[in-house]
């Protein structure tokens, strides 16, 4: 019997090394969670804090402290003026982008994979996405009314594009020896989208959801400018119309603090369905 045969593996931990590990990831895990809020709110909390000093006397009508911006803010937040105004602004946005998603993924797998209707349609898909969505905000409402569908309809038209754009440029990415090993095993048309076309578009398809997250928030918005009587936009649009400026300033920044806050629910979503996709390297 030699040497060898007896020593300990050099791979294997000790069981108490091991418990020691285990024990330090699990200590560390608040602490990279504070890092990570810290490394996404720092620079947040300082622009907070200049403003704040750089406000504190202010003598100008239009640009008020941000004591009075928060207090009006909090007010109309305890009262219930915003919060029910940011629920069916919040409501539109959800409807809006579902449809959007659903007509963009569905149609981006269409045209992706059907490259005669793809080269049909590719001038009109172009031309609506150059239009600014937003000057299409009264021309839409104007035609269908200033009910809610309109305004959601008007949402999910502005979120559509890059939805479908991004899903055909990840159908068009996908390895033509992936295509064309589904051809030699004659894998269902049906299967072949599932299980190959799908998720090897599916981190394009979540990049457009991204980008159409806050074209989504920006019309939410526009469209409770014109003719409406909720929703933040008409909350912003009612406070500048009677000089409630602090109450002006205050709608605003609440529609930035929720498109910050859906920003990083989204970042979390997305960490949880493309998790194999981080995992293998990409950022």
């Amino acid at each position: 019997m030699t040497d060898t045969a007896l020593r300990p593996d050099s791979k294997t931990e000790h069981p108490a090394l091991a418990r020691r590990s285990k024990v330090e990831r699990v200590r560390s895990r608040p602490v990279q969670l504070a890092l990570n809020v810290l490394q996404r709110t720092w620079l947040i909390v300082v622009v907070f804090a200049i403003w704040w000093v750089a406000t504190a006397d202010s003598s100008n009508v239009f640009i008020p402290s941000l004591e009075s911006i928060l207090a009006s803010l909090g007010r109309d937040l305890s009262n219930g003026v915003i919060a029910s105004g940011a629920a069916y602004s919040l409501g539109n946005l959800a409807s809006g982008l579902l449809i959007a998603v659903a007509v963009g993924i569905i149609g981006g797998l269409i045209l992706g994979e059907t490259k005669r209707l793809r080269e049909i349609v590719d001038p009109v898909i172009h031309f609506f996405r150059s239009v600014p969505q937003a000057a299409l905000v009264p021309l839409i409402i104007g035609a269908f009314g200033i009910g809610q569908g309109p305004k959601i309809y008007t949402i999910a038209f502005a979120c559509m594009w890059p939805v479908l754009l991004n899903t055909i440029d990840g159908v068009l990415g996908v390895e033509p020896t992936i295509r064309k090993f589904s051809k030699v095993y004659r894998i269902p048309r049906g299967l072949h989208f599932r299980k190959v076309v799908l998720p090897a578009a599916l981190p394009q398809i979540v990049a457009g959801v991204r980008v159409a997250l806050p074209i989504g928030i920006t019309v939410m918005v526009v469209s409770e400018l014109f003719a409406a009587n909720k929703g933040l936009g008409f909350y912003i649009l009612n406070s500048s119309a009677t000089f409630q400026v602090p109450e002006t300033w205050a709608g605003a920044l609440l529609v930035g603090v929720i498109g910050y806050i859906l920003s990083l629910l989204f970042i979390v979503l997305e960490r949880r369905i493309l998790g194999w996709y981080f995992k293998s390297g990409a950022k």
